[in-house]
Formats: C-alpha cells, structure tokens, sequence
C-alpha cells in the first residue's frame, strides 16, 4: 500500500490509487562519513557524486536457502549497508544496523540480509499469504535491469520468508503487486535481529542481451516499523522528486548470463457443482451438472526479452471475492481491479492515466494470446482474445449505464511505448473490439516529459474513438445504431518539490467518446482542475509530516452547462503509532436531472495501530449529497469504521463496517449497512483457510421514493477457502460460496450454493 502520509494532490491525481507503493533509496557515503566522525548525520540530498556503483563478485560454490547465513559467501563483507533513515527522518542516520550481501551464479542471483534488532521480542512477523506482509518487518531489493529509469523488478521477505513481488512503472507512478514471480526465499529470527536470504532465477527477470558486464539500477530497502513505520535504505532519497528509479544506485559486475527463453506450461483444471434455488424463496435446490474443465496458459520466451502467452479454454476464474462496495446511491460505475493471470504478465506496459486500457472488459473469454516485452528502448503489448459476452459501459456526463449482450466478440489490444530522450517516454496504443454488427476502436497516443531532476513533469494524452452498438442497445436509447466518432485529450502540468507540490490538469472527453476495452465511466465534459499542497515536517519522532492543500476544480458539458464547480480545502498529519489523520471541508455545486445541488460536507480520514497487534481506521462524511434516485437535495451521514486483529503468528481478522444514512426533510430516504469479515488463519507460508462474509442491509422509506421501489434488501454472501501454493501457478484450491437474499416479507433465504476446486501445475521446460 502507498504511504499514507503521500501527497492528497498526488492522490488525486493517480485517481485510483492502492497498489503497493514502497518509498525507497539509495547510496552511503554521507551517513557514514558522519557516522565515522561521530556527528550526527545533516539531511542529505541525492545527487550524482551518492549514486555509487556496487560491484558484485560470482558465486563459488552453493547456497541454501534457508534463512541461515552459513555459507562462506556470507561470511565475506557486506556489498552495502542501509545507512540511511528516508521516512520518517529526512535521510538522516539509520536507528539499526542491516547488512546486505548480493551474488550470483549463471542461473540466478543471490541476496542475503542480516537485520539487526536490539529488541527481537518487538519484531513484526507473521505467516501470511504473498504480497500481504506489508505491515511487517520486511527487507528486499529494487532492480531496474533494463538501466533506463523506467522500470523496475521488486523483491521483498518479511523475517518468516513470506514473499512479497512487484513490478514498478516510472511511467505512471505505480507498483503493482498483481505480478508474481517464481522465486525462493526463507527467513529467520535470532537473538539480535533476522536474517533473510533470496535466490531470483534469471528466467524470473528480464535483461538485455550482452556478453559483456551488465549495469543494473539498485536500491535495498528494510521496513522498521515500531512506534512509527521507519524506512532504511542504502542511500538517501529526495523528498518531492516524481522520479524514483532516477535515484538508484548502480549494480555492476553480471556478465556470463544470458536472459532465458524459457517455455513454461501452467495446465489448470476446475470443477464446480453449483445448486440454485429456482423458485425463490419457497423452491427446492436445483443442483447443476457438475461443471469441469481442463485449460491450458503457456508462456513462451520467444527471444529473451519478449515472452509469448497464450491461454487455450483459460482458467479465469476468481478464487478470492472482490471486496464489496456500498453502491446505493452512486452516480458512476464502480472501479475493480484485474486478478486474473494470463492478463497479469507485463500489465504495467498497458498502463495508462486515462484508463483507455481495462482488461476486465474482456469478460469470459475461450481463448487468448498475449506478447510483451522491452527490446532496447522498444516496449511492446499485444493482447487478441475471444469472449463468449459482451459487456457494455455506457457513460454520460451525468451517469453510466450498464448493458450486456448474449453475444461473443474479439477484443485487441496494442501498445507501444518508446524511451525518448532524457527521461522522457513516448508511445501509443490501439484497441477494437469486434462483434455480429457492433464494433469499438479507439486509437491514441500519450508522452511523458520529466526535467529539473524529476521536479517538473507533463504528460499529454489525446484519444480518438469510433463505435457503432448492438441493435437491442441503440433501440434502447443508450447506444448508437449508426458508427460515431469523437475524440478525448487529458493534459496535466506538475511540480513536486520537498515543501510544495502543484499540479494544473484539463481533461475533455467528447459526447460520443467511447472506450470499451478500457473504464472511462463519464463522456460529454470538460474539466480543469488545479491543485496546491504544502508540507512541513516538525518533529522526525513525532509528528513527522503536516500538511495543508486545496484544489478547485470544474467541469462543464459541450453545450456549457456546468456540471460541478468544486473548492476543498484540507490538512492532514502523520505521527506516532503509525497514525494518519486528515480533515477536508468541500463547497460547490453540482448539476444532475437539469438542477443544481449543493455538495457542501466535511470529510474525515483516521488511522492508528494502538498496539502491534491492533489496527484501526475510520472515514467519515458528513453534508450534502444529490439523491440520484429522485433528483432531490439530501443530506447525507456515512461512517466507514474498520479494525485489523492480528492473533498470534497465524491468524488475522478484518472487520469493516460501512454505514449511509441519506435524509430528505428529516426523513431518512434510505440507511445501509455493509458489514465485511475477514478471517484468515495461516498454517504455513504455502498453506492457508480463509472465510469471507458479506452482509448488506438496507432500509428505505418508499413514500419518498418517485417509482416504486422496494422497502428492504438484504444479502449475505460467504465464501470458504483451503489454499495450498507451491509457487504462484502450482496451487490447490478448494472452496464453498453461497447467497442468501431476503426481502420486507422474506427472511434471509439462500438463493445459490457452490463447491469449487481448481489444480494448477507450473512446468517449467
């Protein structure tokens, strides 16, 4: 997860944030030389003369990975140390000391990390499932093979070996956790801290082709959280700067090895038995023919920096439930993001800020075939696949409308991104979905200039699209039976510094703009946005980071009528025991139904972990709100409160709670509550049980209502899950769902039942 204490403008402007984004640095010489001095250590700010290059040496003889550091590898000196404190301290001294070691052989590369801790008793670990250790103790590197500052592979093992990988795209700003590599790692605790050892296989990573020593991008990092969450790292790291991988140190001395072509072989096999209840509610179960299905991903590397994947009857099936979304009274579509594999590899190429390129769109496909890759400064992604169903998002400037059509289509997708001069990248990207007398293309192109050191950055994006609807859609009103053609550009300016960051953005998107393959939910608007944020850091033990911004932004249709008009000002803290706290007051107007409303509230955001084991967060809203439903003022009251228990070593419980009271002349239209537990009790790293429970209820007053509507809903929703991961393609899952719905006059009736189990085998050729 990104920090929290990251910039509110800097929010707003990824719009869609949440990825795991990990601040980190590089070099060593300055703290040292204070240290050896016996001074204390001044912030430092990166700059050329503290990017030193490392230089690793080859691997003679073995290592195993078991978290013990007894190989005479790592009875050598250390390659570096993390000297440095980049949050919450401003590159000051590191409060402890950690080793770190790096070789390789011609089949791998090894990282090893001694971890010293005065207190082992305060340590943070937990058995835990991949990529969800970030709350723990934690060390790992960052590696930007490639040298182009574009683009980085990220490797991270909390003290119990549990495993955490990303990928990094300097283009966007993102980390994506979604990525998942076959890879080993064990860790350990001692009597003065943890050791943790890593083996990366080559084929795990792509690199150019030279016989000759390689330069990588580097950074090591370890997360220290106690009363606050601290961050050590090689060397130090510049506050405001948008560009991280510019920062990193380098890595040299790789030579005699060679990126793999690699043929790998993932066959799956599902099985499901599925009971409905056909009559609801007084119906007996009808159970299904048992549904079984064998399917089949491969990934080939067709030259070692491009790797062919394609997918024969694909396993695309979610094993984990998306978390649910109070969605009562919502004007736009709800965002939810991909986890489905074979559209997981190389996603970051495919990423861009208008959200052009969605691969959830592509809905149930029976077959797919993917290519992605980076060849010099030449980065390429292709997708084809044919879905059994269409699914269609129909935006305006004042909602979205939801279809879908019992008919298949192939969807493509292409894209192409280049690293011009400098820091700057270029690219475009085209997609077509294709159906029996419907089709959607959208052609456009976007650059990215960075200068001043990562200071100063603006992006250009500028999209063309043309579609023509099914014919059951354009008679319903919503599509076009006739092909339109419009257009849509987004242009952003922004400056980051250590005390300030502002940023100017104007968006238009045509009345007739679509993007079928991607999620761009509103059409028939023009926004400018600007917004200013300003930062102070009084106390590095304290409260480490105070802020206050505003932003104003407004929006109109084509035909000038303005669609909101918006001012919020805002303040928000860092400090002790992990504790975020920020308080936003917003005025405006909104347009909707041919009226303006008034959108004045008060937003509240918490979080604080009172103890190691205890974690809690509230949001809070409190004003004006348009009730969609009716096209009337209300006021609306919602309180989204949550707390994570972690019980022991093994088991973790997420309770969250979202409640919405929407009133009309003091009569509460509607209150909904959304209850969602967690539990989650982990047997080994590879082995887990998890339960997931779901339950909304909603009141409504229907003598407010304008149509009829009914006066109470309520469903529960269960999934169990056992889970066995040998590495993230060798898997055993078994699992059981259902839904129960009820109603005024029903009580809570199971409508549908499910068992499921899915093998997965990755064969590596």
């Amino acid at each position: 997860m990104r920090p929290s204490s990251a910039s509110i403008c800097e929010r707003r402007l990824l719009a869609r944030g949440g990825r795991l984004r990990l601040a980190l640095a590089v070099g060593l010489g300055p703290v040292l030389a204070s240290l050896a001095a016996g001074q204390p250590a001044q912030p430092v700010a990166p700059d050329e003369q503290a990017r030193p290059t490392y230089r690793v040496e080859r691997l003679e003889g073995q290592v195993a990975i078991d978290g013990t550091l007894d190989e005479p590898v790592w009875a050598k000196p250390p390659l570096f140390e993390l000297a440095y404190e980049t949050r919450p301290a401003e590159n000051g001294p590191a409060p402890v000391r950690t080793q770190v070691w790096v070789t390789y052989d011609s089949g791998s590369l090894y990282v090893a990390f001694k971890a010293f801790d005065p207190i082992p008793a305060d340590i943070r670990a937990r058995l835990t499932d991949r990529d969800r250790a970030s709350q723990d103790d934690y060390v790992g590197v960052v590696l930007d093979t490639f040298n182009d500052e574009r683009r980085s592979f990220e490797f991270f093992v909390n003290p119990l070996g549990v495993q955490m990988d990303l990928t990094r795209n300097e283009m966007t700003g993102s980390e994506d956790d979604s990525w998942d590599a076959i890879w080993d790692s064990a860790g350990r605790i001692g009597d003065d801290g943890y050791t943790v050892e890593m083996r990366i296989p080559f084929s795990s990573l792509r690199f150019p082709r030279t016989d000759g020593n390689m330069t990588w991008g580097v950074d090591a990092v370890r997360n220290y959280p106690r009363e606050q969450s601290y961050r050590l790292a090689v060397g130090p790291l510049a506050r405001g700067s948008n560009c991280y991988l510019c920062q990193l140190g380098k890595l040299s001395g790789i030579q005699g090895v060679k990126p793999a072509r690699s043929l790998e072989l993932d066959p799956t096999l599902t099985a499901s038995q599925t009971g409905v209840r056909a009559d609801w509610p007084a119906g007996h179960f009808e159970e299904e023919d048992p549904d079984v299905e064998a399917g089949l991903t491969a990934r080939w590397g067709i030259t070692p920096n491009l790797i062919l994947s394609g997918a024969v009857n694909p396993d695309f099936s979610q094993v984990e439930a998306d978390t649910a979304q109070l969605a009562v009274n919502t004007q736009f579509a709800l965002f939810y993001p991909e986890k489905r594999p074979l559209f997981l590899e190389g996603a970051d190429i495919f990423e861009t800020r208008f959200n052009a390129i969605y691969s959830r769109n592509i809905a149930d496909p029976s077959w797919g075939v993917k290519l992605t890759g980076k060849e010099g400064r030449n980065a390429i992604g292709v997708i084809v696949a044919e879905d059994r169903q269409t699914n269609f998002l129909l935006p305006s400037s004042q909602d979205t409308q939801l279809a879908s059509v019992d008919r298949g289509n192939v969807s493509t997708i292409l894209r192409y991104r280049r690293d011009l001069f400098g820091a700057t990248t270029g690219g475009f990207f085209v997609t077509d979905r294709e159906g029996d007398g419907f089709y959607n293309r959208v052609f456009g192109g976007d650059v990215l200039f960075r200068w001043a050191d990562g200071a100063e950055a603006a992006r250009i994006e500028l999209l063309g699209s043309q579609t023509k609807d099914p014919r059951e859609i354009a008679a319903s009103g919503s599509g076009h039976g006739d092909a339109v053609t419009d257009w849509a550009v987004r242009a952003v300016y922004q400056h980051t510094s250590r005390d300030w960051m502002y940023y100017l953005l104007y968006r238009e998107i045509g009345e007739d703009f679509r993007a079928d393959l991607g999620f761009v939910p509103q059409s028939d608007i023009r926004q400018g946005t600007a917004c200013l944020e300003h930062y102070w850091y009084p106390d590095e033990r304290g409260w480490s980071q105070v802020a206050i911004g505003s932003d104003w932004d407004r929006a109109d249709d084509h035909d000038g009528n303005r669609l909101n008009q918006v001012l919020r000002v805002w303040g928000w803290a860092s400090g002790p025991r992990q504790s975020f706290l920020q308080l936003t007051v917003q005025g405006g107007d909104q347009l909707f139904a041919g009226r303006n409303f008034a959108v004045d509230r008060l937003t509240l955001h918490g979080e604080v972990q009172v103890l190691p084991s205890v974690f809690l967060l509230l949001d809070g809203t409190a004003g004006d709100q348009i009730d969609f439903a009716n096209a009337e003022q209300a006021k609306q009251l919602r309180l989204d409160p949550g707390i994570r228990l972690d019980l022991g070593r093994h088991l973790r419980l997420n309770l969250d709670h979202s409640y919405e009271r929407l009133t009309l002349d003091g009569r509460d239209l509607y209150t909904a509550n959304l209850t969602q537990l967690r539990a989650t009790y982990q047997f080994t790293v590879r082995t887990f049980i998890r339960l997931i429970t779901q339950v909304l209820d909603i009141e409504r007053d229907t003598a407010l209502y304008k149509r009829p509507t009914e006066p109470s809903d309520r469903r529960l929703f269960n999934q169990l899950l056992f889970s066995f991961k040998v590495n993230p393609q060798t898997v055993l899952f078994l699992g059981y769902s259902d839904t129960a719905i009820g109603t005024e006059s029903v009580d809570l009736t199971r409508q549908d039942r499910t068992l499921f189990l899915k093998l997965g085998y990755a064969w590596l050729l």
